[in-house]
């Protein structure tokens, strides 16, 4: 569905009174789309447009409307809570009515929302609210009829009013209870509820059906809303259904004052609630939960979209009453869009420096979390079979902050017949070589030319320069393509990154690559040939190296000098990355050491175990490989470490994670000064974690660590723990 430009802004609302045909148009349009989207999302569960979209939508017919509330009708979208009911499903009438929740989009307007509804809490009761928060479940919502503590009724919620009997198959769902446990059970009482299919559940299960030939579900909640609505309960009792309920809608004589005490009765009955749910005095806790869960959210047990917030107490809630269609004690407060809808083009594949090939979607460029993407990795060519996706589909694409985009899966309702299946080349795209995998049993596929594949070499260049290895600023990917893989001439200047470090600048004069041809600035959409490394030159200038050039040999002796642990991250060794390779520098010292040492030896060091000790052994045994080591060991390229005796080992044993910033170290700094100790730098907080040194900005780590009763040292602490160790921080047990 395409989303419409604004005629109108809320800025321009004094100026724009009158209402004109394009107005009535656009509204009427507005509708239309509108209903469509909660069609197929509430009734038909295949959603065509993402959530942003239709919540875009809606916003626009919200506006529309207070702008000209002469167009208003009963019958608005804006009016009515949520879909309406099947009628493949028997009508149930619910006791009490199912309510939408207000939305609120930002920071802003959640603030401007507590704000109103702080004052009419203190002009009700005289006092501040306490505020109930708890996260939105990206699932479909049930309403549950106990009498006498026995289920005999559940439904969907429909518009509100009237929903589905879905019984037969909620009973399936193993977390609701047929009968409630405790005693004293209202003579009849309804449980709201959001049933949901968990983020792991929901991958294994779309596995399972495209294994079957059928085609997968779009999302978490369209799988649960897709499984409750089956004909067949027996079908619904295959799928893994979950449910956590979260409220009461029609009952009498509870005896309980806050939505808090309903979750503690709910909990004593046997029925499941949300762990994630707490209670706060204060607005800044709320945006402090907020922003807890924003980063947490695609580690918790399901997926959500958002935060609800609800005035905890029962008798300001009753004042504070209702609206057609949300109550005032309530909101939602949505995250920023991180999965949006957007056209599949292409499959291909791409070539890593380790010759691993790997397919990655080539979609119709779309703005999601900030940043416009139009690349995303589907990994190998299972995981295109199992997520079931077709070259010409509409995709769902989602991108969570900085990580890397990821195709969810298609937007089957959307398919003409156009699309096409992806199929795994058996040659490198690259060099021509074949494809095959790395061992017996492996899933990814791989090229069989390690050596002289340009890609891999590319990759492996462009990798040595990264921050994590050498650090040279100066040598990015374009470079690394230009030196390796360049448009002119046939012979590149690097057949082996063994020569990085033997290249003159003289070797990069004749280098061109391709680049699209501009005038004034502006695209052609046509290529040329431009020199990379030297300036074009002029019958007034001559060609010269540019500035970035001179920066590449400049930061090249300065690699020269970087230490061991570095050199080894450079080499690509399969599985050593910058920890093992600290661990590795601080036990042997030396490349030559880490090359006499054995396998047994190699593993013993802590952090790197048998798997990479026998990576390294492996690496070494390649005769091109230490040629590269040779070259670079020639071309004065550091190969011991100075061992500074001064440092005591203090941290022998010690398992010490750094979270947030530091005044005065930097985070690869602080590992180094634990490494050097004795001690493990580790990036996560398990019970094996002796200490957690927590900075400004610390985050989930910070949390977990409190929670396992971790000791947490602020900066000074970790001072005192490199100069004296872990006994500094023993309880004293002697007596006075």
């Amino acid at each position: 569905m395409t989303e419409k430009n604004s005629s109108i802004s809320p800025e321009s609302a004094s100026a724009e009174v009158s209402l004109t045909p394009e107005i009535r148009d656009e509204y009427a349009q507005l509708i239309d789309d509108v209903r469509d989207a909660r069609r197929a999302y509430y009734t038909d569960d295949a959603p065509t447009i993402s959530d942003a979209a239709y919540d875009a939508l809606y916003r626009r017919l919200e506006e529309v409307e207070a702008l000209y509330p002469e167009l208003v009708a009963n019958d608005s979208p804006t009016q009515e809570v949520g879909g309406e009911a099947s009628s493949a499903f028997a009508p149930v009438t619910h006791r009490a009515r199912m309510y939408s929740l207000e939305d609120v989009f930002s920071d802003e307007e959640l603030r401007a929302w507590l704000t109103k509804a702080q004052e009419n809490s203190q002009a009700i009761s005289g006092k501040n609210p306490t505020w109930l928060t708890e996260l939105k479940i990206d699932g479909l919502a049930v309403n549950l009829l106990y009498r006498n503590g026995a289920l005999v009724r559940a439904a969907t919620r429909g518009d509100g009013t009237t929903g589905e009997d879905v019984t037969h198959n909620v009973r399936t769902i193993a977390t609701i209870p047929q009968r409630l446990s405790g005693q004293n059970h209202p003579e009849e009482i309804e449980i709201r509820g959001e049933v949901f299919i968990s983020s792991a559940d929901f991958k294994a299960l779309n596995e399972k059906i495209v294994a079957e030939g059928k085609n997968p579900f779009a999302n978490p909640r369209n799988a649960a809303a897709g499984s409750l609505r089956q004909k067949d309960a027996a079908v619904t009792a295959q799928r893994p259904l979950s449910m956590y309920v979260h409220g009461i809608g029609s009952s009498q004589g509870l005896g309980i004052e806050t939505q808090s005490e309903v979750y503690e009765l709910l909990a004593s009955w046997g029925l499941p609630v949300s762990p994630y749910t707490e209670t706060f005095t204060t607005v800044e806790d709320i945006f402090a939960y907020i922003e807890r869960y924003g980063q947490q959210r695609h580690s918790l047990v399901h997926e959500i979209d958002g935060i609800v917030i609800k005035i905890n107490d029962f008798a300001t809630q009753r004042q504070l009453g209702y609206t057609s269609r949300v109550p005032r004690w309530a909101v939602a407060y949505k995250y920023p869009p991180e999965e949006v809808n957007t056209k599949l083009l292409d499959i291909r594949v791409d070539v890593g420096r380790t010759g691993r090939v790997t397919p990655y979607g080539v979609m119709e460029p779309v703005l999601v979390s900030g940043s416009t993407v139009e690349h995303a990795t589907l990994h190998n060519q299972d995981v295109v079979k199992a997520k079931g996706v077709l070259i010409g589909d509409t995709v769902v694409l989602r991108k969570a902050g900085d990580v890397i985009p990821e195709i969810v899966g298609p937007v089957v309702a959307l398919r003409d017949g156009s699309e096409r299946e992806f199929v795994m080349p058996t040659l490198c795209p690259s060099c021509g070589s074949p494809l095959a995998p790395g061992k017996e049993g492996d899933v990814d596929l791989r090229c069989t030319n390690p050596q002289s594949c340009p890609a891999q070499l590319t990759e492996r260049i462009y990798y040595a320069a990264s921050r994590a290895a050498f650090d040279i600023e100066a040598l990015g990917f374009e470079a690394a393509k230009a030196l390796t893989a360049p448009a002119e001439p046939a012979e590149p200047p690097l057949r082996s990154e063994a020569f990085l470090f033997d290249l003159t600048e003289e070797d990069l004069r004749e280098v061109k690559i391709e680049r699209e041809k501009k005038v004034k600035g502006v695209g052609t959409g046509k290529t040329e040939l431009v020199p990379y490394f030297w300036s074009k030159g002029t019958a007034k200038r001559p060609s010269a190296p540019t500035k970035n050039t001179r920066n590449l040999f400049v930061e090249l002796q300065k690699a020269k000098q970087q230490p061991l642990w570095r050199v080894l991250v450079a080499l690509s060794i399969r599985h050593v990355g910058p920890t093992a390779a600290r661990a590795l520098a601080t036990e042997f010292g030396s490349m030559d050491a880490i090359r006499a040492a054995d396998r047994d030896r190699l593993a013993a060091v802590d952090g790197v175990g048998s798997t990479i000790a026998d990576s390294i052994i492996n690496w070494f045994a390649v005769d091109w490989h230490a040629e590269v080591v040779n070259r670079w060991a020639q071309a004065g390229v550091r190969m011991q470490d100075e061992r500074d005796e001064s440092i005591e080992r203090t941290l022998e044993g010690v398992t010490v994670v750094v979270t947030g910033t530091l005044n005065d170290f930097t985070r690869d700094s602080a590992k180094e000064a634990i490494i050097v100790r004795g001690g493990r730098a580790s990036g996560s907080v398990s019970k094996k974690t002796h200490f957690v040194v927590a900075g400004a900005s610390a985050g989930s780590k910070l949390d977990k660590a409190e929670s396992l009763g971790i000791t947490v040292l602020d900066e000074d602490g970790f001072k005192k723990l490199l100069t004296q160790g872990p006994s500094a921080f023993e309880p004293d047990t002697e007596q006075a």
